[in-house]
């Protein structure tokens, strides 16, 4: 299982084209979800960082960039579209006309 969802998630294909050598993608899917939701992940990534992590060889780098986060266009506050305001009327000035 293990397998198959790190395959999944290294190369980004669809759950449902996964190699038919790590089984059942559904069970693989389901798999997931169940260790999420129980926080066996969490356990499973606390302990193969602790050692690491009290030794100092961990060094904490985080990348992100806009291949891999996109906001909606709504969430860039993208600028509505207003009714147009009609010009202030013109004021007559005391000037001499030019001709």
């Amino acid at each position: 299982m293990i397998d198959a969802i790190a395959f999944k998630y290294r190369t980004g294909c669809p759950w449902m084209d996964l190699p038919a050598e790590f089984g059942s993608w559904k069970g693989a899917h389901n798999q997931l979800w169940k260790w999420a939701a129980d926080g066996t992940w969490e356990r499973i990534f606390t302990a193969l960082l602790a050692q690491p992590d009290a030794e100092g060889d961990l060094d904490w780098v985080v990348a992100v960039d806009s291949t891999i986060v996109r906001a909606h266009q709504h969430a860039a506050r993208a600028r509505q579209k207003l009714p147009r305001q009609a010009s202030p009327p013109t004021m007559p000035s005391d000037a001499p006309a030019v001709v």
